[in-house]
């Protein structure tokens, strides 16, 4: 019969006198790719009264954190809201307190929803790139010489 041998690779489990000395690895905070705020730090708030104004917004939720824009969403041809608001805070943590706070909370009879945000096609502030067929490039061939050989593997 035949028989066969495997060898594994020994692991070698260091002390912990000597991991003291390494510093833990720092985790970079999600970033928009085209935003100077972290991603998750835009909320949405949903099922507002009609009559909200972005000032009750703003006095009422930047009592959560630094807020950078309050944009209310309003009907063109009757101006007034459409019942939801966007909100950017400066970081993610204060978005995150205001939607544990405030999510599902009676406002005006009404209550009212947050999420976070989903980026949509207007955050990334450009005309989506067309493309046609792939240019032609036009690379100069060097001539062979009958000296060399083509390295082939097949």
């Amino acid at each position: 019969m035949w028989s066969a041998t495997l060898a594994f690779p020994s692991f070698v489990v260091a002390s912990s006198t000597s991991l003291s000395g390494c510093k833990k690895p720092r985790l970079p905070k999600i970033q928009a790719s085209l935003s100077n705020y972290p991603l998750a730090s835009k909320i949405m708030v949903r099922n507002l009264p009609f009559s909200t104004s972005e000032d009750f917004l703003q006095k009422e939720f930047s009592a959560f954190g630094e807020i950078a824009e309050v944009k209310l969403v309003k009907d063109e041809s009757m101006k007034r809201s459409k019942g939801y608001a966007f909100i950017q805070y400066t970081s993610q943590d204060d978005a995150f307190l205001a939607i544990e706070t405030m999510d599902r909370r009676m406002y005006n009879g009404r209550m009212i929803y947050l999420d976070i945000a989903k980026p949509g096609k207007r955050d990334f502030q450009q005309q989506p790139i067309t493309s046609g067929p792939p240019e032609k490039l036009q690379v100069p061939e060097e001539p062979a010489s009958s000296n060399e050989v083509a390295d082939c593997w097949y």
